[in-house]
């Protein structure tokens, strides 16, 4: 109910291939709902969450990019000073081990969105709710454009 998939396409670090990637959805009518690059020398990964992720995932394997499905977990948190902090600290006490996390913005949510993705997403989940934070359905993900 509350997990869905993020795309990691991996990029050959070369100007411009963002762009590619990005245009290319575009002209595919796929509307990006989060995005984070990270990279290295060589290449980068980038992470996107989008509505279709199986249409984005076949557009770009048509095009030969690698492109992994990865779960993820989106927690909804006052965009205040502290509101990230807040939910780290529940986290760190809970001895929950984060591998990634990124900002969301989201019309339905009307306040920061927090892609988190761990190697236990069922204990990540039953924690953030056992602690009263929201978390954003797969729905509300899935079904905006």
């Amino acid at each position: 109910m509350y997990k869905f998939i993020q795309l990691s396409i991996f990029l050959e670090n070369q100007k411009g291939n963002l762009y590619v990637v990005t245009d290319l959805l575009a002209q595919n009518d796929i509307n990006i709902k989060a995005l984070f690059l990270a990279d290295t020398s060589e290449f980068g990964i980038l992470r996107l969450v989008v509505p279709d992720y199986k249409k984005a995932k076949e557009v770009l394997e048509k095009e030969h990019y690698i492109v992994k499905e990865t779960p993820v977990i989106c927690a909804v948190m006052d965009d205040v000073p502290g509101g990230l902090s807040s939910i780290l600290k529940i986290l760190r006490d809970e001895d929950i081990d984060l591998e990634y996390l990124y900002a969301i913005a989201h019309g339905e949510i009307e306040k920061a969105g927090l892609l988190l993705h761990t190697k236990d997403l069922d204990q990540l989940e039953e924690v953030l709710l056992k602690n009263d934070i929201p978390l954003v359905p797969s729905e509300l993900i899935y079904n905006a454009e």
